[in-house]
């Protein structure tokens, strides 16, 4: 069997890793997975949570559960952060983050990180290796940066970049109920640093993914692969970000804004308008948007103005203080020493992802204006970004000693709650995210709750 290394054990590179040691021809593995990760704490955690059959987060998704416990049943699957399995690999599959900071808001891209670990592959990589990125990076970045970058590595020990395949293909990965799917079953754009480099990485894909249903598209470069992603992203996070004035005019008209986007829905070229809600969460379009702008510059050398983009970072970043704005608008208190609480603290509904959530900014909005803050998530007990304690508890909360109470987050577990008895005490509800069905907001209705919709009269 081939040999296949994923460096980076990640909310990608562990379903990625996954997927690929499902791969059967009649019915037996393809490949000898190894999965690869740092050998520091979080690292450790993620292999031995791996090779005792587990995923290493939590998952709705029964389907990647059982994947993995198959994978190691079949004993072709392993994670280890031994780098020296590099050497005899067929194929690397990289899913290692690319940073970006800010200097006054100015994007700033730092390959330093990344460029390392590629490094530790370049010393150990052999000839005829498909080395595929599937980081979402900066357009330029595998023909501008990489390329030079690894030709450089690769000359020291007498081998040249044409000896290996080089190759960008985007992850399209979504945790949640379908998360081995979004795989397994889903559509991929990739390209190769030449024809070759293109041919196998075609020829891996056809293995991993249900080509046939979902087929591949290849584009004439890497950087037209990148500009893709980013792209795609930067899309959906301009289409919230447009959304959010809206939101604020039907607040101040008692307009009921879901129910005229459902009325737009209709209408085929608008279908995938987006929802008001508390803000924009997860790896992705916090900060996609801001790669072309970074790239523009610091790989293009051009001096190429990206408005819109930028504009929808900050718009949307800005959110989740429409919702405080609210509750100050709707409490009858003062917000210091009040006490509040937050349900879903997640990125998204079902998932355990907090990285950048929109909870975050409200979150830390209400500690700075003096509120006693509890949280509660089906899914998580510790909120890592904010080293905070998160309650899970099935059970009601005492809402007596919660003054207000804000949903943050629709996870399917919020729709079976029995309203009365979590809510009934509270001064303020806030459905800041859409988390009520059409059935529970009846109810709360009936029962007389004192609650504010964001985006719904």
């Amino acid at each position: 069997m081939k040999k296949v290394c994923v460096q980076g054990l990640g909310f990608v590179g562990a379903a990625m890793a996954t997927a690929i040691a499902m791969a059967r021809k009649d019915g037996q593995p393809i490949y000898n997975v190894f999965g690869i990760d740092l050998p520091t704490n979080v690292g450790k955690e993620r292999i031995e949570k791996l090779n005792a059959g587990k995923f290493p987060f939590e998952t709705s998704d029964k389907s990647l559960q059982i994947a993995v416990e198959s994978n190691i049943k079949k004993q072709n699957f392993l994670a280890t952060s031994d780098v020296d399995h590099f050497e005899d690999a067929d194929i690397i599959v990289v899913d290692i983050p690319l940073d970006i900071s800010y200097l006054d808001e100015d994007p700033q891209l730092n390959f330093s990180s990344f460029l390392d670990s590629l490094s530790v592959v370049s010393e150990k990589i052999k000839k005829g290796c498909l080395l595929l990125i599937e980081t979402t990076v900066p357009p330029g970045t595998c023909e501008q940066v990489l390329a030079p970058f690894l030709a450089k590595k690769l000359k020291k020990r007498r081998m040249k970049l044409e000896d290996i395949s080089l190759a960008h293909s985007y992850e399209r990965v979504m945790p949640g109920e379908n998360y081995l799917a979004s795989i397994r079953e889903y559509w991929r754009v990739f390209s190769g640093l030449n024809k070759k480099s293109s041919s196998d990485c075609r020829k891996f894909l056809e293995t991993v993914i249900d080509t046939k249903n979902y087929p591949l598209t290849e584009l004439k470069s890497m950087t037209a692969s990148e500009t893709a992603k980013v792209m795609e992203n930067t899309y959906r996070a301009v289409n919230i970000a447009f959304i959010d004035e809206w939101t604020k005019f039907a607040s101040s008209t008692n307009l009921d804004l879901i129910e005229v986007i459902e009325a737009i829905k209709i209408r085929p070229t608008h279908s995938n308008i987006m929802l008001p809600g508390l803000g924009v969460g997860g790896y992705c379009l916090t900060k996609d948007p801001t790669f072309a702008p970074a790239a523009t510059k610091q790989i293009f050398n051009k001096d190429i103005q990206f408005p819109f983009s930028q504009l929808a970072v900050k718009v949307n970043n800005r959110m989740p203080l429409h919702v405080l704005n609210v509750l100050k608008a709707n409490f009858t208190k003062k917000i210091s020493n009040s006490n509040i609480l937050i349900c879903g603290v997640t990125y998204r509904p079902d998932v355990s992802d907090t990285r950048y959530s929109a909870s975050e900014i409200l979150v830390c909005k209400l500690l700075e204006e003096g509120a006693n803050v509890t949280l509660h998530d089906p899914h998580l007990s510790f909120w890592q970004e904010l080293s905070m304690d998160v309650s899970n508890f099935s059970d009601p909360p005492a809402n007596e000693d919660y003054d207000v109470i804000i949903m943050c987050v629709s996870h399917r577990e919020y729709s079976q709650i029995d309203l009365e008895t979590w809510f009934s005490n509270s001064e303020l509800i806030v459905d800041a995210n859409n988390v009520f069905n059409d059935h529970q907001r009846e109810i709360l209705k009936d029962l007389d709750l004192p609650i504010h919709y964001i985006g719904r009269s």
